[in-house]
């Protein structure tokens, strides 16, 4: 599943490119129907443009495999990738096969003329990532030295590439084969038959294979001809069309429905960004009914609601083709086209689509509204990797300030090489050391650390607070050769953020630490959660126990799937991208953390939904974290929540 996300994390940069292309080439369809021209300039222009991306969209799902799927991609991947993509499409394309076979093009099996799909550009970009990974630090003898490192990487990949196609040279034939034969055997079926091609049609939308299926009801494979049948009126009334009219309901309106859905179920702090993708996809989707835009938005982060939304696409197929309801399309099942074809004598009754369409758009919207928030699905805007995570372009900004924390805590952890791994949590670097003895504690302290845990093995842990996630970007820039160490190493005292001082930190100034320089002071807070309140001493972390975060109280707490809520009055200062933790700065001036379960950034954001964003202010009692503790039960996590003073060593909680 972890592939699958990541695989559609990869694939939104040339998917945010489709809508627009789907429209110029949509525009320019229905300007040159519209004016009997097919060599309109103003039509031409705009449909070639359109074209131009639409028809190389498998070259662009291989470019952004290439770049999305590489651990520390920098372009070389992508080079990769469109190394790989023209080698395989090369030496499988009909002119290459008639070549090595001695035969006539025209001789050439069908299914070469169809390589060029979305499949083989996934597997191109695979290649190109892989090769990258792991050939981008090769060093080669002094004689080859010239296509050391980065430069190695393209010649691996098309390397791979060769035997990737000669395998595909004696795999796709039958692949392809076999869907055509699949497709032939349903023509027999009616309804049944009809469904199952529009149930198809979409599953094999993701490997670009659904053009195997088509080419059997839309075309002359099989003698149907559904499509140029009714672009030229000479099918027959009432049954020519019966395999496109249920595919309008679906693009028109079911997706939309969904698009709506996935918005409506977004994180707040990610809804700007999630509405930019699904409307432009929706238009283009109602408009032209190209659907890429929407349904490679959602179908490798959330397979299960694709396999509904292509059982729903078979559902209205079967049904469409039983009403006395017919549409067609040239293009595809959008609005534009729908509009058109109702002038084909082969249209019948085609103002019903749109009713049928919004019974679509309702069930789509319902059922997948419901299926992303009982299942926490990861749609757009649900995962904060799927954007980057939060604070991308502002951590660029601050990114600066940390430099000087980073640069200190690299050699302090044993040097470059000795760090595998590097991840955060709420508070702390984790850490895979290749040797963790030659960590210098003390140097991590004066650097800003609050303390540092070894939990077995090569696991180090390095608290520093809240701000830990941009120390930890400036770690992985100066490792990578993206950033620079100042050349003063001096760590700046606000850089550390409040969470270390006091407690296990080794500070007692109250002064220095408390809003108000008060000591002694007592916070009364609501419970965030139902439960057993007990003491921080009982918390089984000694991060939270020995109060090296700061003081505080925990809640065992009880039930489900429950809502963590505002302990008092105040403003949300953090919200960490697992959705784990959140950080509010009360009325009072308390920083206060709540932390839900221990060792919970390792669910990677599963069981956990923030309902507020950074810079909200909250009422006491207002819910923050949607969390379902049985999730965090079945991940081996325990649920005890601890709640933290930050920046107030002597302050005391009572819930």
């Amino acid at each position: 599943m972890k592939f699958l996300q990541r695989l559609g994390r990869s694939l939104m940069l040339p998917v945010a490119v489709l809508p627009v292309a789907a429209i110029f080439s949509g525009v320019g369809y229905w300007i040159t129907t519209a004016t009997g021209n097919p060599n309109n300039v103003v039509g031409a222009f705009l449909g070639a443009a359109g074209g131009a991306l639409l028809n190389n969209m498998p070259l662009l799902f291989a470019l952004g495999v290439a770049i999305g799927m590489a651990k520390k991609s920098d372009g070389t991947s992508a080079l990769s990738g469109l190394a790989s993509w023209l080698v395989v499409t090369t030496l499988l394309s009909p002119e290459t096969m008639a070549l090595l076979r001695g035969i006539e093009e025209e001789a050439v099996p069908a299914a070469f003329g169809k390589v060029e799909n979305v499949f083989v550009g996934i597997i191109c970009g695979l290649i190109g990532a892989w090769s990258y990974d792991n050939f981008k630090d090769t060093k080669l003898p002094d004689a080859l030295a010239f296509f050391s490192g980065k430069r190695s990487v393209a010649i691996v990949s098309a390397a791979i590439s060769v035997v990737a196609a000669l395998i595909l040279m004696f795999v796709w034939p039958i692949v392809f084969a076999g869907l055509v034969a699949f497709g032939e055997l349903m023509l027999g079926m009616g309804p049944i038959g009809t469904g199952l091609f529009g149930f198809f049609n979409r599953l094999l939308i993701p490997l670009g294979l659904h053009h195997a299926l088509n080419s059997v009801f839309w075309f002359d494979v099989a003698g149907i001809n559904d499509l140029p049948n009714y672009l030229s009126g000479e099918g027959t009334k009432g049954t020519t069309g019966q395999y496109m009219t249920g595919f309008f309901p679906i693009m028109m309106f079911g997706l939309p429905g969904a698009a709506l859905a996935m918005y409506t179920t977004a994180k707040t702090n990610q809804r700007k960004l999630a509405a930019a993708l699904l409307l432009s996809g929706a238009i283009s989707s109602i408009l032209v009914g190209v659907t890429e835009p929407l349904e490679f938005a959602f179908m490798f982060l959330a397979p299960v609601l694709y396999v509904v939304h292509a059982l729903f696409t078979g559902i209205s197929m079967a049904v469409m083709q039983l009403l006395p309801i017919r549409a067609g399309f040239g293009f595809s099942a959008g609005f534009i086209d729908l509009l058109l074809g109702s002038q084909s004598p082969m249209a019948e009754n085609p103002w019903m689509v749109v009713p049928i369409g919004l019974f679509w758009f309702v069930v789509y919207f319902l059922v997948f509204r419901w299926m992303i928030l009982r299942f926490d699905l990861k749609t757009p805007g649900r995962d904060d990797a799927w954007e980057g995570g939060e604070g991308g372009a502002e951590g660029s900004e601050i990114r600066k300030d940390f430099l000087a924390t980073a640069a200190a805590f690299i050699p302090a952890l044993g040097g470059q090489r000795n760090i595998l791994e590097i991840e955060n949590c709420a508070t702390r670097l984790r850490m895979e050391l290749e040797d963790p003895s030659a960590v210098d504690e003390a140097a991590l302290k004066r650097a800003g650390a609050a303390g540092v845990m070894k939990p077995g093995g090569k696991s180090v842990q390095v608290i520093y607070g809240l701000n830990v996630q941009f120390v930890k970007d400036a770690m992985e820039a100066i490792m990578s050769g993206e950033a620079e160490a100042p050349a003063d190493a001096a760590v700046a005292e606000p850089a550390r953020s409040a969470a270390v001082v006091g407690g296990a930190a080794g500070s007692s100034s109250a002064d220095a630490s408390s809003p108000s320089g008060s000591t002694g002071r007592v916070l009364r807070l609501r419970r965030p959660l139902e439960g057993r309140v007990v003491p921080l001493s009982e918390v089984p972390d000694p991060t939270f126990s020995g109060e090296v975060m700061g003081p505080g109280a925990a809640v065992d707490p009880e039930g489900d799937e429950v809502d963590v809520v505002a302990p008092a009055a105040g403003r949300v200062s953090h919200i960490f991208d697992t959705g784990h933790a959140v950080a509010l700065t009360l009325e009072s001036g308390a920083d206060v953390l709540i932390h839900v379960g221990l060792d919970t950034v390792e669910m990677k954001g599963h069981g956990f939904r923030s309902l507020v964003a950074v810079g909200d202010e909250v009422l006491e009692g207002q819910p923050l974290l949607r969390v379902d503790l049985a999730a965090v039960r079945a991940a081996g996590h325990p649920t005890i929540t601890p709640v933290v003073v930050l920046n107030d060593p002597s302050a005391r909680i009572e819930m």
